[in-house]
């Protein structure tokens, strides 16, 4: 298999196009004849054209490819050796949601051949890959696993956003049903991947390890979380303790903020579900899960406590001046009066008066992808106070916000806010001063940084950081 794919006599498909297919089917089309297929229309013509949706990729990376690009099962059935890689996500009681992982299956399914490999690189629970798509595989093809056709499991690795660890430079795992399969995929892997393969002994193992490198990330990220709301109630800045915590040489430098996407805050999901399978309840998991799924309801809450407080702050104020003022003419009690007056026009106001601008509304920073957006739900707390709020945000799609989400984005901020949430860095926000954030705030407005990015600067506003 290994050696008529590097010398074009057979053709190797990658089924799925976004930010794990399209970068692995780029860079095997360096080496060999490849087919990249998707279901999307709009994306397909713009790969035609040298274009990456998530514009992550530059047009210069489709040059020089022997790549074609399709959603035709006739161009599919031309390949030999097909690598999946479709999204896993979850659906609304999160549990695993495998439509798009069948879906391809079958597909390939149809179009499958003896001699054919398939290669799964969406993550999935240990045990998925054999116990959901090769019984598809065989009833729909007619052909027999292992007699007929081989499979393997070799979990997507790709880092959104991330230059430095890219496909080439991270050590990818491989998996195979069989010591001749394995050989053959690690073989044909290695060709594209400079850091080399991991060859793991069975598929379950490769399928356990790509769901324990996330679910230990967002374990991890709920422990900060959750010290973080301690901190907080302690009048502890979280990020002096852990820069304290990190002189030491094996403290790991986590640190708290919100858990979104299709990977670390979707995979540990899918081994809450296989152990329920297996009737026990991986607590610390899916307390976890639970940690990290509140911090948007928890960050907006702060926000609406501490604009009242400083909106509490700013009337008193006015009330002050309001007094000295009136005083002036009428005596002390008329001055009281009048400045309890003003001060409650002035100053003090209800959530319901408040307006708030959120930047950011990608799962993360420097990215386009707006999946599993947990800036969605500061949004929604927000709205239930009845505050007025404005999103905004350089990389997000306005028209995919609003279907996914059911919220409008503001083309710039307008006027005055009570508050600013920076909830999604992007290397457009990166460069602000703390005078850009006056700008954009009423007297006594405050600024919550989520991730703490600019607490070194901000010196003279109502700051608070996670």
């Amino acid at each position: 298999m290994y050696n008529q794919l590097i010398t074009n006599k057979l053709k190797l498909a990658v089924v799925g196009l976004g930010y794990v297919g399209l970068p692995l089917a780029l860079e095997f089309a360096k080496k060999m004849t490849v087919i990249g297929f998707d279901i999307n229309e709009r994306n397909l013509k713009m790969l035609r054209n040298s274009q990456d949706p998530s514009e992550e990729l530059g047009p210069e990376t489709f040059e020089n490819r022997n790549i074609i690009f399709t959603s035709d099962p006739e161009e599919l059935k031309k390949a030999s050796f097909y690598i999946v890689a479709v999204p896993t996500p979850i659906d609304k009681y999160n549990t695993p949601d495998l439509k798009p992982l069948l879906s391809a299956t079958l597909s390939v399914a149809k179009v499958l051949k003896r001699g054919d490999y398939v290669i799964y690189e969406s993550t999935v629970y240990p045990g998925c890959t054999e116990e959901e798509c090769v019984p598809l595989l065989e009833s729909v093809s007619g052909l027999k696993f292992i007699e007929d056709f081989k499979v393997g499991y070799s979990p997507e690795r790709i880092n959104p956003g991330d230059a430095e660890h890219s496909l080439q430079k991270t050590i990818k795992i491989v998996s195979g049903c069989d010591d001749e399969s394995l050989d053959n995929i690690a073989k044909v892997y290695e060709t594209v991947v400079e850091a080399g393969v991991h060859r793991a002994p069975e598929m379950k193992v490769a399928e356990a390890a790509k769901i324990i490198e996330n679910t230990q990330r967002d374990v991890n990220i709920a422990l900060m979380n959750e010290l973080s709301i301690l901190f907080n109630r302690m009048g502890i800045n979280t990020y002096d303790v852990i820069n304290a915590a990190a002189t030491k040489w094996n403290f790991v430098a986590y640190t708290p903020g919100l858990v979104g996407g299709h990977c670390i805050g979707v995979d540990p999901y899918y081994m809450v579900h296989k152990a329920s399978e297996l009737k026990y309840h991986p607590q610390m998991i899916a307390s976890g899960r639970f940690v990290n799924d509140s911090m948007g309801g928890y960050i907006a809450k702060q926000t609406v406590k501490r604009m009242l407080a400083g909106n509490q702050a700013s009337g008193i104020h006015a009330g002050i001046q309001a007094g000295v003022q009136a005083g002036e003419h009428a005596g002390n009690q008329a001055g009281i009066q009048a400045g309890n007056q003003v001060g409650n026009q002035a100053g003090i106001q209800s959530p319901a008066k408040s307006r708030v601008l959120i930047m950011g509304v990608t799962y993360k920073e420097n990215v386009s992808d707006i999946r599993n957006s947990k800036v969605a739900d500061i949004v929604y707390e927000l709205i239930s106070y009845r505050t007025e709020v404005d999103v905004v945000d350089p990389k997000a799609d306005p028209q995919y916000v609003e279907h996914e989400y059911g919220f409008k984005m503001a083309d710039k901020p307008t006027g005055k806010y009570n508050a600013i949430i920076m909830a999604v860095p992007h290397k457009e926000y990166r460069s602000m001063t703390q005078d850009d954030f006056k700008a954009l705030l009423v007297p006594h407005g405050l600024v919550v940084d989520i991730r703490g990015v600019f607490r070194s600067i901000i010196k003279d506003l109502d700051y608070w950081s996670l």
